[in-house]
């Protein structure tokens, strides 16, 4: 069985994009994105907390 091939996922690539579109995809990816950045923001916010407690 082993895995998988350059085609087998080339494959997978374009019914993914088939039923979701390039639209949907690059929103869901910039969303995530964001997500991200808000996440790290959030973290960098609470490190000061952390530090100034003995």
């Amino acid at each position: 069985m082993g895995s998988l091939s350059i085609w087998h996922w080339l494959i997978v690539l374009a019914v993914v994009m088939l039923l979701f579109g390039a639209g949907r995809i690059s929103s869901l990816m910039g969303d995530m994105a964001q997500g991200v950045k808000a996440f790290k923001k959030g973290l960098e916010e609470d490190e000061p907390e952390t530090r100034a407690q003995p």
